[in-house]
């Protein structure tokens, strides 16, 4: 596996951690730590895009 490879495959888990992270906010918690969950998931999408965007540039 090359760099771009890597960082696909972290781009993905990325994603699919933050779905899970905003599922949790939205259906789980009804409370104010259901804001936090979705906060955080939002923050995993942002480094998800950070990855995408590094793929061919390192």
């Amino acid at each position: 596996m090359n760099k771009n490879t890597v960082l696909a495959w972290a781009t993905w888990i990325m994603i699919i951690v933050g779905l899970c992270l905003i599922a949790l906010g939205a259906f789980r918690y009804d409370q104010i730590a259901g804001y936090g969950f979705a906060a955080v998931g939002g923050g995993f999408f942002c480094i998800a895009w950070v990855f995408n965007a590094l793929k061919g540039r390192v």
